[in-house]
């Protein structure tokens, strides 16, 4: 009976373990602070930010919307996050949140493939890698 009810309790252990794992893989990510990775800002998932010369720096605003924003994505910050040090949030046009540093909005490159990519450093001479 013993042996019955342990491997009955494992079997049920690793179900629970199992359907948490499947249902936490689905789940969106919390965004957190930009990490540096290499000497550069990134995202949680490794992926390299940028910054877009023409959104001035400290007017709490985003000049990458539209098209622009389909090339480059904005690094959004959840509701739950907070500002420290050089990290603000600013709100962009939509109402949704965005992770700046120093007061300039940050961003993805849709053409970077894979954590490390810096293919939008440098970018029609306006963007440029984000760095701490």
């Amino acid at each position: 009976m013993k042996t019955y009810f342990a491997s009955y309790v494992r079997q049920t252990s690793l179900v629970a373990t199992l359907t948490t794992a499947m249902f936490c893989a689905g789940a969106p990510m919390a965004n957190a602070q930009p990490l540096v990775t290499g000497g550069v800002l990134t995202g949680p998932t490794g992926m390299t930010l940028y910054t877009f010369d023409k959104d001035p720096a400290g007017a709490g605003k985003s000049l990458c919307n539209g098209p622009c924003a389909t090339n480059w994505p904005a690094f959004m910050a959840a509701d739950t996050d907070k500002a420290s040090g050089d990290y603000n949030i600013i709100t962009r046009d939509d109402g949704k949140k965005q992770w700046a540093i120093k007061g300039k909005p940050l961003y993805y490159w849709v053409k970077d493939s894979k954590p490390g990519d810096r293919t939008g450093d440098g970018f029609n001479n306006v963007w440029h890698v984000a760095k701490p």
